[in-house]
Parts: structure tokens; C-alpha cells; sequence
């Protein structure tokens, strides 16, 4: 009786999502399926896998969640067509690379990438992914030690390391077709079922076949299109930018003494700088992170467009209502006597001291590589044998133009300003 009802009990976790991307994805282990049913995991849930994207595409509303299983998806698809070209990668590496890929975002907080450097200090989200990894450890009785190994790159095989976090990894497949079928950007499909197909093992490295080239090249051309087109769209780099402002706001009239409605887990970090060593040493900094979401920040944002700062007020009102700042996009960097005539109107316009100003009137610059040659290359391998880069193999010149970085500046202000 006992053994008949730990089979089913084993059975049950066997469970099937319905992936509106990728179709069905099967659980195939137990232990896949008690991570996915852990808090820190099912946090995900609420974290917007595009961050403010859905002020410009209102589709993208797809979260962390949905992002992780389809990454896990397609590492078990990449994992079973190198065992079928005779690679040898047993039933743990298999395991274990599958846990490594649907917890490398785990440590993501509110908004995705947005929020990063605003509320944690000095720590990026794949260093929390890490402390998750380990805390989850613990609790599975060191049942993660080989994929945390793969997911640091310690482990002895590079390639599985290479499948989760490389130029041409299983994250980045996912992510670009994922956002671009929420977003209805359909330059962003990529045919990551063929490169899935064309990928191979040389010398322990991840190389693609050379018949697989041409989606390789489509592949960067997307990405290329899809950062200035979606990821770095100069409408979501607005709205980004006035909710950092409005974080930063609320951070610096705390630090006054000023009292503001927020939810244990943001008044938690909002009160305090937390960095890499708290999350290390306090067990409170990781219980309340797990706790706060994107949930936590508009519901924040709702209290605060009532409060009697002026500016937290104005920054939060033009959230709530979608009433953003004007952009103006330049190649170079906008000139400093612009800015500082926008500050002074802003100061006349709002009644405003300079350094409140500031908070409405903001410059900065973003850049992207489509590919960049000095990380982990995409390899090629050519019919004879030959390893080489994909910029040098590819017949297409605009794959050497799209290795080479492209920096554009901005600056953000009320559209009030225009009129003065």
C-alpha cells in the first residue's frame, strides 16, 4: 500500500504545462517539480518578463515564469539532440542542466532589469540567482550542487555551461521568440527549432553546424532589431527611467524622515542599502525579496500620487495615467548647456529647487551589441572540421557591422516644458 501510493504521489509531479509559445511541456522529474512548486520559484508569477514593455506593446505581459519553463523546454530539447549525435551526457547532467537553465533568472526583482541597481546595490540579479541556488540546496539536501556547478561554469563539460548562459544559449532563444510573439514584433522570430537541430560539440565547445549559418545570422540580425525595437524602444527607456526616479524619490524622503505607505518587503528596501553581503549574512534581506514583486511597486505608486511631495506626486501621477515625459534620442551626447536650460524651466514651470528638478529632467545613454566577438563566440563548424567565428563565416557584411557596438543618448522631460 505504502509503495503504491509513493508511486502515485511520484506520478502526480509528472504534470504538463500548456506553453502558448512552445505547446506542451512535460515535467519530467520529481524534483523539476517540487522546485517549480517552491515560493521563490513560483515568485516569477509576478515579475514581468519585459519589465514596462506593455506601455508600448500591450501584449507583453508575459512574466519571469512563463520564461523560465520556456527556457527549461527548449534545454531538454538542445540536450536530446546532442545525446542523439553521440555525445555522452548522463541522466544527472541532464537533470542538473535542466535546473541550472530554470533558475538562471530566479534572482530577477520587480520589473525585471528595470529596478536592478535601484533597490539592491552593487549586486546583479544573476549573483541572487546564485544565493537562490544555494538556499534551495539546502532545502533539497544538496541535490543542486551539480547544477550550480553548471550554471557558475565550474563543471568539468564547458558546453552545458555554454547552453545556459552563452551568445547563443537556450535563455536567449527563448526570450527572443517568446517577446516577440507577446509583443507582435514579428521581425524578432527567430527559427530556434533549426538552430536547436544544427547545434553540435567540438572539443567541448558549443558550435553550430555550417548548414545551420543562415539562421544564425537571422538570429543576430533579430536580436539586433529587437533590442532597439522593443528592449531599448525610447518610449519603455521613458517609463523606465521615471520609475527609477520615482524609487529614488521615495528612497531620499525616507531618508528625510519622511513616512510613505509601501509593503513591509519595499519599506524594507527602500529603509536600508542592501548589497551582495547582506543577502550572504541577513536572512531577512532574501525572506524579503522573495516577498516583493511588481505588485508591491505600483500598489506603492498608488499610495504615493496622494502624498504632498510635489515631485513623488507628479512622477507617479504620469505612471498611473500614462502620461509621459518627451524623448529626444540623439547619436551624440546631448549637449550639457540643453539639459541645464530644461532644468531651469522645469525649476520655473514646478517651483522647484535645482537638485528637485533633477528628478524631472534626466539624460543618459544605452548601447547594444547585436553580437560581440569578445565574449563566447558563436562557432561554426565548417564540412572540414574548422572552427570559426560566425562574423568571419557568414557572406553577409552586415553580421561584421552588427559586432560592432551602437551608443545612443538620450534626454527626458515634461512636455510642459515645450511650451515655455
Amino acid at each position: 500500500m505504502a509503495i503504491t501510493l509513493l508511486f502515485a504521489v511520484a506520478m502526480n509531479k509528472r504534470k504538463i504545462f500548456n506553453d502558448p509559445v512552445h505547446g506542451f511541456i512535460t515535467i519530467p522529474h520529481e524534483l523539476i517539480f517540487d522546485i517549480i512548486e517552491h515560493p521563490y520559484f513560483q515568485r516569477l508569477r509576478r515579475i514581468k518578463q519585459l519589465g514596462l514593455s506593455d506601455y508600448v506593446y500591450p501584449g507583453a505581459t508575459h512574466t519571469r515564469f512563463h520564461h523560465a519553463l520556456g527556457a527549461f523546454h527548449l534545454m531538454r530539447k538542445a540536450l536530446s539532440i546532442l545525446k542523439l549525435k553521440g555525445h555522452k551526457i548522463t541522466d544527472e547532467e541532464e537533470l542538473a542542466a535542466s535546473i541550472a537553465i530554470l533558475l538562471h533568472d530566479i534572482g530577477h526583482g520587480p520589473f525585471s532589469h528595470t529596478l536592478e541597481s535601484s533597490l539592491v546595490f552593487d549586486v546583479h540579479h544573476e549573483d541572487i540567482s546564485k544565493i537562490y541556488m544555494k538556499r534551495l540546496n539546502q532545502h533539497f539536501k544538496g541535490k543542486l550542487t551539480l547544477a550550480i556547478d553548471i550554471f557558475t561554469g565550474k563543471y568539468k563539460k564547458k558546453f552545458l555551461h555554454q547552453l545556459v548562459s552563452s551568445q547563443l544559449d537556450v535563455d536567449r532563444l527563448d526570450y527572443l521568440t517568446r517577446d516577440s510573439f507577446f509583443t507582435g514584433v514579428n521581425e524578432g522570430a527567430i527559427s530556434y527549432e533549426r538552430i536547436i537541430e544544427m547545434m553540435n560539440v567540438h572539443k567541448d565547445e558549443l558550435v553550430v553546424e555550417q548548414k545551420g549559418i543562415y539562421s544564425i545570422e537571422s538570429f543576430i540580425i533579430a536580436r539586433r532589431l529587437m533590442y532597439w525595437q522593443v528592449y531599448l524602444h525610447k518610449t519603455v527607456l521613458c517609463v523606465e527611467q521615471m520609475m527609477i526616479k520615482a524609487v529614488q524619490r521615495a528612497r531620499y524622503l525616507i531618508g528625510q524622515g519622511k513616512k510613505l505607505d509601501a509593503s513591509p518587503a519595499l519599506a524594507y528596501f527602500l529603509h536600508n542599502q542592501i548589497g551582495a553581503k547582506d543577502f550572504e549574512k541577513d536572512e531577512k534581506a532574501l525572506q524579503y525579496y522573495s516577498e516583493l514583486d511588481d505588485v508591491d511597486i505600483f500598489a506603492a505608486f498608488k499610495y504615493w500620487q496622494y502624498c504632498d511631495d510635489k515631485v513623488l506626486r507628479t512622477l507617479c501621477e504620469a505612471l498611473l495615467e500614462r502620461k509621459l515625459f518627451k524623448i529626444e534620442i540623439s547619436s551624440k551626447a546631448i549637449p550639457y548647456n540643453k539639459i541645464k536650460l530644461l532644468n531651469r524651466k522645469a525649476m520655473q514651470m514646478f517651483k522647484f529647487n535645482e537638485q528637485d528638478a533633477e528628478y524631472l529632467v534626466f539624460s543618459d545613454s544605452t548601447y547594444n551589441y547585436a553580437y560581440n566577438p569578445g565574449e563566447d563566440r558563436i562557432n561554426i563548424l565548417s564540412n572540414s572540421g574548422e572552427i570559426v567565428d560566425i562574423a568571419q563565416a557568414s557572406d553577409q557584411l552586415n553580421i561584421l557591422v552588427l559586432s560592432v557596438p551602437v551608443t545612443k543618448y538620450y534626454v527626458f522631460y515634461p512636455k510642459a516644458l515645450n511650451k515655455k
